[in-house]
């Protein structure tokens, strides 16, 4: 696995390589760059930053960072980020590029933000490969959950 994964604040002219289906096990657990981004529109904020994901060079995946208030149902911390939508292209799952794009998260959050010092997620208890994937990139779990659109979360954390 030898991927040069890299992670840069979305472009418009990578949409439509990022514009891809998830199955229906992947859609009950994220959403797709459309509905996260139409989300995005709909609440018209300014603290809401897409984040395309690159393998080699080429727009792969996807995800969210949010600075608005949702952060506060997972975190008390005020300087913190939630980290919403994250997928990988189908085709490209499998090669190690979601967990590489998190363990690199933290440097970018500190690269570009640099008051952030967390960031959170909340990830479905049956999503259990994404579930080890945050685990392994270093986010803690420490029993708190809560219940989301397709069921029981845990709340996850990575403080810096």
């Amino acid at each position: 696995m030898n991927n040069k994964v890299s992670l840069q604040f979305l472009d418009p002219k990578d949409l439509p390589a990022i514009s891809y289906a998830l199955d229906e096990s992947q859609s009950r657990f994220t959403a797709t760059v459309e509905k996260a981004m139409s989300m995005i529109r709909e609440r018209n904020t300014e603290d809401a930053f897409p984040v395309t994901i690159f393998n080699d060079g080429q727009p792969v995946g996807f995800f969210i960072l949010d600075f608005g208030d949702d952060k506060f149902e997972l975190t008390d911390t005020q300087n913190s980020v939630l980290i919403r939508s994250l997928s990988v292209n189908p085709q490209m799952q499998g090669k190690g590029i979601g967990k590489e794009a998190m363990i690199q998260v933290d440097d970018f959050v500190r690269k570009h933000f640099k008051d952030c010092h967390e960031i959170v997620l909340a990830v479905n208890q049956k999503n259990e490969s994404a579930y080890h994937i945050y685990r392994t990139a270093g986010y803690s779990y420490e029993g708190k959950t809560r219940i989301g659109r397709s069921g029981p979360q845990y709340l996850m954390y990575k403080k810096f």
